[in-house]
């Protein structure tokens, strides 16, 4: 299994950040066919597989921020107002996705990318685990 960590600055904010490209580029350096995991080793943020750029992308944002208000209501209360919310995210949008690869080209759907979640505004960075496993 080949495996390789990339960074994503978040920038302390609510977003979706696309890591596709990053994906597309290591699946293409393991070539053949296989499995692409994508997981994200944090306990608030969350990996998705959604069309990016036609507002989906904020149309899932407006969803969560409906689901998990930034509010008081959180037992989890340290850091920032509503934190609580971002360790339930994991929940909903889980920190792991696999996508198949066939001749070191990712198979996803037409228009989805692959996806960092973070509705954690108290950090400004995350990690991301590609890791590659070869088919037999």
């Amino acid at each position: 299994m080949r495996t390789t960590v990339i960074n994503v600055a978040t920038g302390g904010r609510e977003a979706v950040f696309d890591i596709t490209a990053e994906c597309e580029k290591f699946a293409a350096s393991a070539g053949g066919d296989g499995l692409l995991h994508v997981f994200v080793p944090h306990a608030t943020a969350g990996v998705a597989l959604i069309e990016l750029g036609a507002g989906s992308d904020t149309d899932l944002l407006a969803a969560l921020r409906e689901l998990l208000p930034a509010d008081d209501r959180w037992r989890h209360a340290h850091g920032s107002r509503g934190h609580g919310r971002s360790h339930v995210l994991p929940a909903l949008v889980p920190p792991y996705a696999t996508i198949p690869v066939i001749e070191g080209r990712m198979a996803l759907g037409t228009w989805q990318s692959v996806s960092v979640v973070d509705l954690n505004v108290d950090n400004t960075e995350r990690q991301v685990r590609l890791s590659f496993l070869a088919g037999a």
